[in-house]
């Protein structure tokens, strides 16, 4: 998506509970790198985006998915 010049990238992580730490916490350094190459891919494939700053939001939801409220974290990591 984009937020005035940024191009963000939006990662969505659900968990039905946080016994192991919940949505936020499965996004680790791992799971960042990952996230990291994917969006570099993304920018080089599509050059009118590769010289616009970028950032990574994450969307994290803990619970029962009817009535959990999404906790959005601009600029993650």
């Amino acid at each position: 998506m984009e937020d005035g010049e940024h191009v963000v990238f939006v990662e969505v992580r659900y968990r039905n509970n946080d016994r192991f730490g919940g949505a936020l916490a499965s996004i680790d350094s791992q799971k960042q790198k990952k996230l990291r190459a994917s969006a570099e891919h993304y920018r080089q494939r599509h050059k009118p985006l590769s010289n616009r700053p970028c950032r990574f939001d994450v969307i994290s939801l803990t619970g029962d998915i009817n009535s959990v409220d999404p906790d959005w974290i601009k600029d993650a990591f």
